[in-house]
């Protein structure tokens, strides 16, 4: 079963550097994403070879949906995935920061 993060928690894991995951499109992505997060469309998810398993995995997508999705993909490959509630919307409805283009910063 996947663990969710409320918007609160998952500030705090990121202000800490948490790894973040972006599961959007690269078009959604472009537009707007949690600065630092690594773009990795949940279509690609299967065959991405990255995820650690030695630390947690904050996975954001616009709402919510496709992050729990991906985080139990992850979760049955060993990663201590957390789906973040809310997604990139509710953080940037509370007024956080986002970055634009096709790079994580």
């Amino acid at each position: 079963m996947t663990r969710e993060i409320d918007l609160d928690a998952f500030v705090s894991a990121w202000a800490d550097g948490g790894l973040v995951l972006d599961v959007r499109e690269p078009d959604e992505y472009h537009v707007g994403h949690v600065p630092g997060a690594l773009p990795v469309p949940l279509a690609k998810l299967p065959t991405w070879a990255d995820a650690p398993t030695d630390r947690p995995v904050y996975v954001i997508c616009a709402s919510g949906n496709r992050s729990l999705i991906a985080a139990d993909l992850m979760h049955a490959r060993g990663v201590d995935a957390r789906s973040v509630a809310g997604g990139t919307r509710g953080w940037a409805r509370a007024g956080h920061p986002l970055a634009t283009g096709p790079h994580p910063h």
